[in-house]
């Protein structure tokens, strides 16, 4: 895997083939789809000799068994690694640092083509043992994070962020600290912090290189994505609806103009035939998947609040003309999202009215403010106590 800056629309190739795999167990792909996949799945893991994988697949019943192929792979395999290990003795030998160090980083990539995850990552622990630049192990970073993502381990992919951040302490340059907010901003969205990945993403909009990860416009999506769920209006406004960056590649995502600027401009019949577009998206996207749920429920929040911001009181047929639904659809919804606590308002369902009851949030950070003196204080009182005996 590529650990450094991918060239622009170059997305790592294990990452799609990651993808392609993803597609493969979605019940949503259609059997015709999954045909092709399947072949393009058995190309790549051919092409890079990835034998570990191809055995699993085949205990998964997603390809044939191929007893021959298996034994080609394994026997490539073990000619490769031969060959490196002569290389790395050789540079021990006869060259210096620097040569060592490449061979050793030669054989963990080799790991990491054919799929040897748990070598791979031992190897590159042997790299980092050979390096002493701190870009240079910032990039052995990257690798670790580009399996992780691979896989989809998690641990893996915050212990190796929270190892670039400790190395940046010690130097680093802007490009490679760019870059890992980028990765981190991906780990966020697909462990659900939406908010702090929008932040990540954003920071990222301008100075994105990233495309080993994903291509730019992909990057456009899942920063609308993240932006409208946790952004204010005014903040969306500034950062996201008139950016210059975003403006230039957004119609290139289908649907995604429509959802942005039409929630903005609270368009709300066109911003759900928009969303609707938008879901089938949301559900083939790896990262996004197991989300999909959730993100239904936090976009109709944002777009029921910001409505319901308006009106003291509006009438049922009102708000469901609005959103180009039924009354019935509306009364459905918006019950469940008020015994959740989601929205702030009540149904008069004899007069048809929905009244907004909406929190003084001064009153209430007024309280939450006494609230956390009278618990300070208490606390000093018993430190003082126990420091006067």
């Amino acid at each position: 895997m590529d650990g450094g800056a991918g060239e622009e629309g170059k997305q790592e190739r294990h990452l799609v083939l990651a993808h392609k795999l993803f597609l493969l167990s979605h019940p949503a792909v259609d059997d015709l789809s999954k045909v092709a996949l399947r072949a393009e799945v058995l190309a790549a893991v051919k092409s890079d000799d990835m034998a570990p994988l191809f055995e699993s697949l085949v205990a998964a019943g997603v390809l044939e068994p191929d007893a021959a192929l298996l034994a080609e792979m394994r026997g490539r395999i073990d000619e490769e690694i031969r060959k490196l290990d002569e290389k790395i003795a050789d540079a021990e030998e006869n060259l210096g640092e620097s040569e060592v160090r490449e061979a050793h980083l030669a054989k963990s990539l080799y790991f990491t083509r054919v799929g040897e995850k748990e070598k791979a990552l031992e190897q590159l622990k042997v790299t980092e043992g050979k390096t002493v630049a701190v870009g240079q192990k910032m990039d052995l970073v990257f690798h670790t994070l580009q399996i992780g993502f691979f896989y989809m381990d998690f641990d893996l992919i915050s212990k190796s962020i929270d190892k670039a951040k400790n190395l940046f302490e010690e130097g680093g340059d802007w490009e490679r600290k760019n870059r890992l907010k980028v990765y981190e901003g991906l780990y966020c969205m697909a462990t659900r912090n939406f908010k702090k990945a929008a932040s990540l993403f954003l920071d990222s909009i301008s100075t994105f290189t990233t495309y080993e990860l994903f291509p730019y416009d992909t990057f456009v999506f899942y920063t609308v994505l993240t932006s409208v769920i946790t952004l204010d209006r005014v903040s969306l406004k500034q950062k996201v609806v008139d950016a210059p960056e975003i403006l230039a590649v957004i119609g290139k995502v289908p649907h995604l103009s429509e959802f942005l600027n039409s929630l903005y401009n609270c368009q709300y019949k066109s911003f759900f035939v928009a969303f609707s577009g938008l879901t089938e998206q949301i559900k083939l996207d790896r990262y996004l998947q197991p989300h999909f749920r959730y993100y239904m429920r936090e976009v109709r929040t944002v777009v029921y609040s910001q409505f319901l911001e308006s009106y003291k009181s509006v009438t049922m047929e009102a708000m469901a003309a609005a959103f180009g639904v039924t009354v019935d659809f509306i009364d459905q919804e918006l019950s469940r999202f008020i015994a959740a606590g989601k929205l702030h308002c009540k149904i008069d369902k004899v007069a048809g009215v929905l009244e907004t009851n909406r929190p003084d949030e001064r009153n209430a950070f007024y309280q939450a403010t006494i609230k956390q003196g009278d618990f300070l204080l208490n606390r000093i009182q018993k430190l003082s106590r126990v420091i006067d005996l």
